[in-house]
């Protein structure tokens, strides 16, 4: 199922800021960066005219007086003012140079910290190519990336209030109709029954993806023979294969063993399987097909089914939680599980991406690459 969702408020809009948004504080204080480093400049300017000053002062040797020029001491004096307003100069251009792009950064932090999201800094840089420009598109892409995840939250929120609403009216209406008819008591109470699993399933599976979507695995890992674990899987699967009169053929390597954690990779692959099985009409055959590349160091795994497939412009789409195409809709399922499986073999070192199958189908690629 498709849906459309749009940003409300500041946040649909990417806010560049503009000279009014900068608060006038860059005189009001010495404390500044802007002050501190004209002063920086300034003691440097001092010290190396002070140094050239030191040497003839103490060695004796003075430079010979220039023709008609006002003398200090042993300073002339128009020199002596050049090189101070020129150095004076210089300073204020480079403090300001270097101590004005970080107000933009302040100003879009401060803007982003009231919930305007759509902030975004890079385009004041005005082409800079500098560190501090570097810090403004490591901020625009945090900012971006800060966005992305909440409307992701928002949306998956939106889906799981839709998802949920769902079975809770259908148990409502068996309840309702099993006060108006008791002699529907049989029925009604396997209706509630069978509503009551989906919304337990549909909660377990939210919690794993909110689990292995809260960051890196906290679990400790562990040395996993991958292949037996799938064999384990498919072990399983052969038996819901008969009941459908499928055909599971799987062919895998004697071993491959890895640091890991066995239950999220179980999860990874049950989830693609039984997917492949659950979407393949009765008499069709899949395929589990595992074989090791790379000088024995990645496990590359590919479910193929007989199903309906999914449009080319899907194919990385399904991976998001909830996201089903419209063939698929009287399919039993929660729509999570592909998600799953993705987050677990991330977390895993390992990666997971479908295409096409020729003659009808999906294929689903599972790649995992071997830790010590």
């Amino acid at each position: 199922m498709s849906h459309e969702h749009t940003l409300s408020g500041g946040e649909s809009r990417r806010n560049t800021l503009h000279e009014s948004d900068f608060p006038m504080t860059l005189w009001c204080s010495f404390n500044r960066l802007f002050w501190k480093l004209l002063l920086a400049l300034l003691i440097g300017m001092a010290l190396s005219i002070g140094g050239a000053v030191g040497f003839y002062w103490f060695t004796g040797h003075m430079p010979p007086p220039p023709v008609g020029i006002s003398m200090w001491g042993v300073v002339p004096v128009v020199p002596m003012v050049s090189a101070v307003v020129a150095v004076v100069v210089v300073s204020l251009v480079l403090a300001w140079y270097l101590s004005y792009p970080l107000r933009h950064l302040n100003v879009a932090l401060q803007h982003f910290s009231e919930g305007r999201l759509g902030t975004r800094v890079g385009p004041m840089m005005r082409g800079r190519t500098d560190e501090i420009a570097d810090l403004a598109q490591g901020f625009d892409r945090m900012a971006t990336r800060i966005e992305q995840l909440l409307q992701a939250n928002r949306t998956l929120l939106q889906e799981v209030s839709h998802e949920l609403r769902s079975p809770l009216m259908r148990i409502q209406v068996a309840i309702d109709l099993l006060r108006r008819e008791p002699v529907l008591n049989a029925n009604m109470v396997e209706r509630i029954e069978l509503e009551n699993n989906r919304l337990g399933k549909l909660i377990e599976e939210l919690l794993t993806l909110q689990r292995l979507e809260s960051g890196p695995a906290t679990e400790p890992t562990q040395d996993v023979n991958v292949i037996e674990l799938l064999q384990s899987i498919t072990d399983d699967a052969h038996i819901e294969a008969r009941a459908s009169q499928q055909t599971l053929r799987v062919i895998a390597p004697d071993s491959f063993v890895t640091k890991a954690i066995e239950e999220q990779l179980y999860r990874a692959f049950q989830n693609v399987i039984s997917n492949a099985m659950k979407y393949s009409p009765s008499g069709s055959q899949i395929d589990v097909i595992a074989r090791i590349e790379n000088d024995g160091r990645t496990l590359v795994t590919t479910v193929r089914d007989r199903g309906p497939g999914v449009p080319p412009d899907m194919l990385e789409a399904i991976f998001e939680p909830f996201i089903r195409i419209k063939s698929s809709k009287s399919v039993p399922g929660t729509g999570l599980g592909l998600a799953i499986a993705r987050r677990a073999m991330l977390l895993n070192n390992g990666s997971i991406v479908t295409s096409l199958r020729d003659g009808g189908g999906l294929a689903v690629t599972l790649s995992l690459l071997r830790r010590h």
